[in-house]
């Protein structure tokens, strides 16, 4: 008998909670659409697999299940954190109830995400911190800018009343220097022009990233290509997002170098994310590109501020390629992450192919 004939299957087709039917040793009989696409798997491929093989809760197993077949309980869990057969990882709340009324089921089993509010959560931290960085940043600017007008223009009128001297070369000295760091609180600023959007390939801005950092580093590094090509266009600013994927590979490969390691690797990843939330805006589809490195890691007394200005592991370091890349992430209305333990840091960047919103270009503009 199938979980058709036994429940409303149209009920169950259209709901937007992912619900399992399973027997009592745990086999799947059932997933509903929502379910195949929370985790990422067909109910033809799984149909009557033990549940051990869609996922695996790494805590406990599934003895709370397995503990609610035997006892004929009903259980809820909070913030579960499941392993998708995939390798992906998901916190969910789920719901265990024994179904008495089914021969062929045993269980229902109801799972809600929980990455959604949790990201969500985090999203809006983050971006309060940013709003406030930001703000200190364009005053820290206006009050450095002002004063660097004048020092500059007295270095050159000074140089003018010099007779042609080699004092000349210490006016010229001011002048370099005050363009210098100019030319540093613009770049702590980031992007002062609206994003030129067009239709875009990821996988163009890949290859050209690719190029230039075979170019730049030659055999320091060993870059790997893996490229899912179902990925289609969206409109973006292909020099933007070419210059915030090579800020990222560029400080992969200085820290790789620094530590000494000979076997420095850089993998380039792209794959697609269904169903995804950026901000509190739910995207149908979302392009997820990956920086994985196998270098030394990221200090965990950095990681949480390694986007911001000025925040750098390296001594000579000015801590701005992070922040540009991660101002022109934004522009794409797009996400940036890292995560990062000795030996393995990736950098997620998470761009919608939806077209981005005039409107949120507009007020980042005006953050500037």
């Amino acid at each position: 008998m199938s979980p058709a004939t036994e429940l409303p299957s149209h009920l169950l087709e259209n709901l937007t909670t992912a619900v399992l039917l399973l027997e009592q040793d745990l086999k799947l009989t059932y997933m509903n659409p929502a379910a195949e696409m929370l985790l990422a798997a067909s109910l033809t491929r799984f149909k009557g697999q033990t549940l051990s093989l869609l996922f695996q809760e790494p805590v406990e197993g599934l003895a709370t299940l397995t503990l609610a077949a035997s006892t004929g309980h009903p259980l809820t869990k909070r913030e579960a954190q499941l392993q998708l057969y995939n390798g992906d990882n998901i916190t969910v709340d789920y719901t265990v109830s024994p179904i008495a009324e089914l021969k062929s089921t045993q269980l229902i089993l109801e799972i809600f995400p929980r990455d959604r509010q949790l990201r969500i959560s985090r999203e809006e931290d983050l971006v309060n911190k940013q709003e406030t960085v930001r703000a200190l940043v364009r005053g820290m600017a206006h009050e450095i800018k002002n004063p660097l007008g004048g020092i500059r223009g007295a270095a050159q009128l000074l140089e003018r009343a010099l007779p042609d001297t080699e004092l000349k070369d210490y006016t010229q000295v001011i002048i370099d220097e005050a363009d210098r760091l100019r030319n540093l609180v613009d770049r702590m600023l980031g992007p002062r022009h609206l994003p030129s959007m067009q239709p875009v390939n990821i996988h163009e801005v890949l290859e050209r990233v690719h190029t230039l950092a075979e170019a730049e580093f030659g055999d320091q590094i060993h870059l790997v290509r893996d490229y899912d090509p179902s990925l289609p266009e969206f409109l973006g600013d292909k020099e933007q997002l070419i210059q915030a994927l090579l800020n990222i590979v560029r400080n992969a490969v200085q820290a790789i170098s620094e530590s000494g390691q000979t076997n420095g690797r850089i993998k380039l990843q792209t794959r697609a994310k269904r169903q995804f939330t950026l901000g509190a805006e739910r995207h149908r589809l979302v392009c997820q590109v990956k920086v994985i490195d196998n270098g030394p890691g990221i200090p965990e007394s950095l990681l949480e501020n390694i986007f911001y200005p000025m925040v750098s592991g390296r001594p000579e370091g000015t801590g701005l390629g992070l922040t540009i890349a991660q101002a022109a992430i934004q522009q794409h209305q797009g996400l940036i992450e890292c995560h990062s333990h000795p030996g393995h840091t990736e950098f997620v960047m998470l761009l919608p192919f939806d077209p981005p919103n005039k409107e949120h270009l507009t007020e980042n503009q005006g953050a500037h």
